[in-house]
């Protein structure tokens, strides 16, 4: 099979109290992997097989006769994604470059969090919110289902947040704003969102590797 899950960067538990060890279980061991198989299924014996999961979503993207293998590479590339915008040793103002542009950008770092937070909230229904950076600009953008930033040109992804019911339901039921306005403050990935916008600097590149 050409694609396999990809481990976690932290242990189940990790994330708690924020996010549950439970929740993570189900997300990731049943939601995540289920991407992932029945993404080898849709491509097995097709071109695709053969493709980077970057160049499947941006190949496969409004393509209605391909929707179904879009939304399984791109939910994989999402949840890839996801993981690494968390860490147990995350939130707080990021330092440095990144800080001074978030600053500058939206004002402040809290106006920053109320954006972001607003972004996921705004999203009806399942999808996702990002962070991204195009030509110098960082944005907050969001997604509907499984598109994505490469899907949609935005942009170098950044951070994501998920806001799929199923990645906050057993720990926050109905109030994905205060799952969002948690994670936003205390799990942000600072490192790895430095890192993408390190990539984006040197390459101006959509493809970044997790």
């Amino acid at each position: 099979m050409p694609f396999t899950l990809a481990a976690l960067p932290y242990a189940q538990d990790a994330l708690e109290p924020v996010i549950s060890a439970k929740t993570l279980s189900y997300h990731y061991g049943k939601h995540h992997k289920g991407y992932v198989d029945k993404l080898n299924e849709r491509v097995a014996e097709t071109r695709y097989a053969a493709m980077k999961l970057e160049e499947i979503v941006v190949k496969t993207a409004g393509s209605a006769d391909k929707s179904d293998i879009f939304n399984n590479a791109a939910q994989v590339w999402n949840h890839d994604f996801y993981w690494n915008s968390l860490s147990p040793k995350g939130g707080g103002e990021p330092p440095g470059d990144l800080g001074r542009k978030i600053e500058k950008q939206f004002g402040s770092y809290e106006e920053f969090l109320d954006e972001f937070a607003k972004a996921g909230i705004g999203c009806f229904g399942s999808g996702w919110a990002w962070l991204v950076e195009s030509r110098g600009v960082l944005k907050i953008t969001k997604t509907a289902n499984a598109e994505n930033p490469l899907s949609e040109k935005q942009g170098k992804t950044l951070l994501a947040l998920d806001v799929w019911e199923h990645a906050y339901y057993l720990d926050y039921q109905n109030k994905r704003d205060d799952y969002l306005k948690t994670v936003l403050n205390k799990l942000l990935n600072w490192d790895f969102a430095r890192m993408n916008l390190s990539e984006t600097t040197k390459r101006r590149s959509v493809h970044v590797e997790i």
